[in-house]
């Protein structure tokens, strides 16, 4: 594919300069630079799994939680209805 590419002049004498101690021509050096950054770009970085440790709890107070209210209210010290 021809393309059009307007370069800053500092990456072009970079590019240059790698072309001539690589001896190789000019388009090949940008075609190598550019597949090296974009796969860099859009690598997506391997996390490692994430554990929580479970804790017991306990029983449940309100027997319940299914009624919101019913929560809330025993939470907050309230006579449970």
């Amino acid at each position: 594919m021809r393309t059009t590419l307007t370069l800053d002049d500092d990456v072009a004498a970079l590019l240059k300069r790698l072309a001539r101690t690589r001896n190789a021509r000019f388009k090949d050096v940008v075609n190598d630079a550019l597949r090296r950054g974009l796969a860099s770009t859009t690598a997506v970085p391997v996390r490692e799994t994430f554990r929580t440790a479970s804790v017991a709890l306990g029983r449940c107070r309100t027997g319940t939680v299914d009624n919101v209210a019913d929560a809330l209210a025993a939470a907050e010290g309230e006579p449970f209805r």
